[in-house]
């Protein structure tokens, strides 16, 4: 592992330095937003409850409070805690964001109105400010305000139904909170692409990212299949992804990652197995005969994949230049020679958690290098400095924690 640094010369490192962002959301989605954009070099302020983020109550833990999904998502984020249901807690909340950019949130906009914190009563503070909703279900449709969650929107999305359909198995989840993760990206995306236009035009702007929609634009894009078409000239589905034999190819020994792709790669698959005259089987002889043979395809694989050992196939698959690759678990990751000569799995040392392990901000910027700047904060860690930030003075920081509108976790 890569030892790292999370105190940077430079605090404002990387691409989107100068950005502030004040974030309202908790368990993943919107977390995992801003965790990529604080990789980046923006200034998250994460706004908590004086309960936390729950994601800080899943375990394993070292301390209460410091969950590892939680030591992950908030890296790079400094910690005020606001009870907005207060008077005092929405004033100080307007106040921080008169200074940011954004304002990101997961809960029903009817929420955010009865804490005062509608887009209107924002924007009256900062009109520049990108204000964000990332939550269930847009509100234009039926599905307005009902609770969403990972499983929810994989279930909800054909995700579990396209894995019974492909194994021929029970209806299953992936293994990942997969909507969360990809529909945080389209949360990062819209978020950086709006301030840029509120930068340009000096206008702000509300914006919706709903995670039924985001999962359901990723689905179809793989699977609307036959109904792209009006009237449909097929079923829905991609019938490569859900071939039943599209998984890791079992071995004599263990399973083989393997995609034989192209024309090249079968010529040469066929060569390597003893079998050249194959390459003229009007099965396989071109990219849109095997599409249309495909579980066929991939069955033969199987059988002949399943005859030799892994080692052995590896090796022999490098040499004809045919993409594959061993099985991994998720141990096997954290010891890859790629990722620990890349330094992407890195150790840090966290001041109340010790050493810890975790992936490096993704990609290389030449000019602006990223970095792990802060540890994931403890509860209201950065209360009095957010606070001093926003123009309170000693005084009014001490009548907040005096009605415990506010905390920093030392009282």
């Amino acid at each position: 592992m890569t030892q790292a640094s999370t105190t940077p010369a430079a605090p404002g490192a990387g691409p989107l330095a100068g950005v502030r962002i004040l974030d309202l959301s908790s368990v993943v989605m919107g977390p995992y937003a801003t965790q990529v954009l604080a990789d980046l070099g923006a200034d998250v302020i994460k706004v908590e409850s004086p309960l936390g983020d729950n994601m800080r109550a899943v375990g394993p833990m070292r301390n209460p409070g410091m969950g590892h999904l939680y030591l992950h998502l908030n890296r790079n984020k400094r910690s005020v805690v606001l009870d907005l249901k207060t008077p005092e807690g929405r004033e100080a909340c307007l106040r921080l964001a008169e200074s940011c950019d954004a304002l990101l949130y997961n809960i029903r906009p009817q929420a955010m109105a009865r804490l005062g914190l509608s887009y209107e009563a924002v924007a009256a503070r900062n009109p520049r400010i990108v204000y964000l909703g990332a939550y269930g279900f847009g509100e234009a449709g039926p599905y307005a305000g009902r609770p969403a969650y990972d499983d929810l929107i994989q279930g909800q999305t054909g995700i579990a139904a396209l894995s019974a359909q492909q194994s021929g198995d029970v209806p299953r989840y992936a293994p990942l909170t997969l909507a969360d993760r990809a529909v945080g990206l389209h949360v990062g995306i819209a978020l950086v692409s709006a301030v840029l236009h509120a930068r340009a035009s000096g206008h702000g702007q509300q914006v919706e990212i709903p995670m039924f929609e985001g999962m359901a634009h990723l689905v179809l894009g793989d699977h609307l299949g036959g109904a792209t078409f009006e009237p449909p000239l097929g079923p829905t589905g991609y019938a490569r992804l859900l071939a039943p034999h599209r998984r890791p190819y079992a071995t004599a020994d263990g399973y083989l990652c393997l995609l034989i792709y192209n024309d090249k790669h079968w010529r040469n698959f066929f060569d390597l197995i003893g079998q050249p005259e194959l390459a003229d089987d009007p099965r396989f002889c071109t990219h849109g005969a095997r599409a249309a043979h495909i579980s066929e395809v991939y069955a033969f694989v199987a059988e002949v994949i399943r005859t030799r050992a892994t080692k052995a196939w590896l090796a022999d698959l490098a040499r004809a230049d045919i993409p594959a690759s061993q099985l991994y678990t998720v141990d096997d990751l954290l010891q890859d020679e790629h990722l620990t000569a890349t330094g992407f799995v890195q150790d840090v040392d966290h001041p109340t958690e010790g050493r810890l392990r975790t992936p490096a901000p993704l990609g290389r910027y030449q000019g602006t290098p990223t970095s792990l700047r802060r540890p994931a904060p403890t509860l209201g860690q950065h209360s009095r400095e957010v606070l001093a930030e926003a123009g309170y003075d000693d005084a009014g920081i001490a009548a907040l924690f005096a009605h415990r509108i506010t905390q920093d976790g030392t009282d």
